[in-house]
C-alpha cells in the first residue's frame, strides 16, 4: 500500500534514508546523499506539502519517496539531449527503500503511473542500481541537468 507519509512517519522515513544512504555508498555511490541528504526540514516540508508517500506493508513503512508536480526548476535545462516533451509533468524525487520489500521500484512507478501518463526522474552516474531500475522500467535516457548543489544527473523521461 502506498499513502500520503504523515509526520509520525517522520522517524522510520530517517531510519529509511539512513538505510538507503549506507547501501548507496556500499555500492559506490556515496557521494549522491552523502551522509545527510535528505535533510529533516526537507522530508518536513514535503510531508505537509502532500508530496511525500509512504510505502507500507503489514502496518510498517519499508519505501519512501516524493512525487512532485509541475516545473522542476532543475529540468529546466538539459545538456546532452532533450526532453521528449513539454507537456505537466510528475517528478519522483528521494526514492529509498529499507532492502526488506522486492519490487520497491516497481510498485513506485504503478502508483506514481496512475497519477500521470508523463514523469521525469534523475539520479547520479555513480548509482548504477537505480540506473538499472529506472532503465527496466520503461523510463528513456534525455540528457544531463545540474541540481541545485551543482552537480549533474542523468535525466529520465517516461511518457504513456
Amino acid at each position: 500500500m502506498i499513502r500520503t507519509a504523515c509526520p509520525a512517519d517522520l522517524r522510520r522515513i530517517l531510519e529509511i534514508y539512513a538505510h538507503a544512504r549506507a547501501f548507496m555508498a556500499e555500492n559506490g555511490n556515496a557521494g549522491q546523499w552523502g551522509d545527510r541528504f535528505p535533510p529533516e526540514d526537507l522530508l518536513r516540508r514535503d510531508i505537509a506539502a502532500g508530496r511525500l508517500y509512504a510505502v507500507e506493508e503489514d502496518g510498517r513503512v519499508h519505501g519512501v519517496f516524493a512525487l512532485i508536480f509541475g516545473p522542476d526548476p532543475t529540468y529546466a535545462r538539459i545538456q546532452e539531449g532533450s526532453w521528449l516533451s513539454d507537456s505537466p509533468y510528475g517528478t519522483i524525487h528521494r526514492v529509498a527503500g529499507d532492502g526488506e520489500v522486492r519490487g520497491l521500484f516497481s510498485q513506485i512507478l504503478t502508483f506514481c503511473r496512475e497519477k500521470t501518463d508523463h514523469l521525469r526522474i534523475d539520479t547520479h552516474a555513480d548509482n548504477h542500481v537505480m540506473q538499472h531500475l529506472i532503465v527496466k522500467n520503461g523510463f528513456q535516457r534525455r540528457g544531463m541537468i545540474c541540481v541545485e548543489d551543482g552537480t549533474s544527473r542523468i535525466a529520465y523521461e517516461w511518457l504513456r
